[in-house]
């Protein structure tokens, strides 16, 4: 079924109705994912108050990257094969975020005591779509943009996403202090996962001329034959690699401090719940323009430029953070940290696959996304266990150290982005 929109889609002035009702799409997509993503910064909160260790807390980040290190490289093998990327980009979308309606039921049903233990049954099962998506979002949305494309169709996007999510955040930080635990936050949940819905209303009616792939490398030998094709295969693409290796470290320095954030707000701070939402609240309130300044900078300034602004300014926002105690400082900090995220979001997205071969899309991204995967599994459970023996201020001062390392590398290497896979990228976009 083709949708007729008016021409809202702020899509390039070349681009074909069907190029333009994709982009319109997208939009109205991230609607969807930005009213669900309200709920991942209370999802923790929520654990941490029923009681959860800091070990169960850093599992919850952790679980996605041990599914995505088992079965990354299976899902972009499986994705490579598929003509359908946008059936399975919003069927797996759908299911990653009815989590949330499931943690919202899960405490009616089960006693207090197992209630972090069934929550985190659910988002391990979680996993399992959240690895497809993953993969499957980058692919669909540089089909949808192509290669001069991605700025805008990501900042736009992005900026959409930052002030729904802005907006749920706020509603959500208000409906808690009002209602009273556990019921406040089982009625947050249950209401932003509609946003799963919304999502998936749209993204299945994106309609994309996919080229060509070039099928996964397998040979009939064996699981080592397969993985050997697949090592020669990426390393024959070395602006991949280099780019990949660099970032990689820069992200081992983000996870470590991803589940010390909400410990830090909960425990050291200890901020009620209405500032948790204002937090959270000023880190995503920002997006909306953050998104298109740092697109307009990448245009003016080059894309280097972005690169290494924000990542030098993310790198210094833990250690900032660990300064304080002062919960409105907290809150100052984390908005400007996601004016910079903005920023970093839409370079990393870009130079990633900017050294994507168009062909072999769904394979170089989940081996991107596996290298992801590594960094997540490990610095969650690298800063939980630190904050057991430095304190979690400590933690976050380590995270800020390991993501100027990143910086440096990221400074001081270069990659060539393959003309082949531009100018394949652009027939679609």
């Amino acid at each position: 079924m083709t949708l007729r929109f008016p021409n809202l889609s702020l899509a390039p002035a070349e681009a074909t109705p069907k190029q333009k009702q994709n982009f319109l799409l997208v939009q109205f997509d991230a609607v969807g994912v930005g009213l669900a993503s309200a709920a991942a910064p209370f999802l923790p909160v929520f654990l941490a108050r029923l009681g959860a260790s800091n070990l169960q807390v850093g599992l919850l980040t952790s679980m996605p990257a041990i599914t995505g290190l088992l079965l990354g490289i299976a899902a972009g093998h499986f994705l490579q094969q598929q003509r359908n990327s946008t059936r399975w980009y919003g069927l797996t979308r759908l299911l990653s975020t009815m989590g949330y309606a499931a943690t919202g039921v899960l405490p009616f049903l089960v006693p207090r005591e197992y209630v972090v233990l069934a929550v985190l049954g659910v988002w391990a099962v979680v996993t399992l779509p959240q690895t497809v998506v993953s993969v499957a979002f980058n692919v669909v949305m540089n089909a949808v943009a192509g290669s001069r494309g991605r700025y805008d169709l990501m900042s736009r996007r992005w900026s959409i996403l930052g002030l729904t999510t802005t907006l749920g955040i706020a509603g959500v930080g208000g409906l808690l202090d009002r209602i009273g635990f556990p019921f406040n936050y089982q009625l947050a949940f249950l209401l932003l996962s509609i946003g799963g819905l919304v999502s998936y209303y749209f993204s299945v009616r994106i309609e994309l001329e996919e080229p060509p792939r070039q099928p996964s490398p397998r040979e009939r030998t064996g699981l080592r034959s397969r993985l050997r094709n697949l090592f020669s295969l990426v390393k024959g693409e070395q602006a991949f690699v280099q780019f990949n290796v660099r970032r990689f470290v820069y992200l081992c320095g983000t996870a470590l401090a991803t589940p010390l954030f909400p410990l830090y707000y909960v425990r050291t701070v200890r901020a009620s719940d209405a500032w948790i939402g204002v937090i959270n609240t000023a880190q995503s309130a920002v997006l909306f323009v953050a998104y298109l300044y740092w697109a307009r900078q990448s245009r003016s300034r080059g894309t280097r430029f972005v690169l290494l602004v924000t990542s030098l300014a993310l790198a210094v926002y833990p250690a900032l953070t660990a300064l304080t105690v002062n919960v409105a400082l907290v809150a100052a900090y984390a908005g400007l940290s996601g004016v910079f995220q903005a920023g970093q979001d839409l370079v990393f997205f870009d130079e990633l696959m900017s050294t994507v071969p168009f062909e072999h899309a769904p394979t170089f991204v989940a081996v991107a996304q596996t290298l992801q995967y590594v960094a997540t599994f490990l610095g969650p459970i690298a800063g939980t266990a630190l904050s057991e023996w430095i304190g979690i201020g400590g933690g976050l001062w380590v995270s800020s150290g390991l993501r100027l390392v990143g910086f440096g590398l990221l400074a001081l290497g270069s990659w060539r982005v393959p003309v082949r896979a531009a100018a394949q990228a652009s027939k679609n976009g």
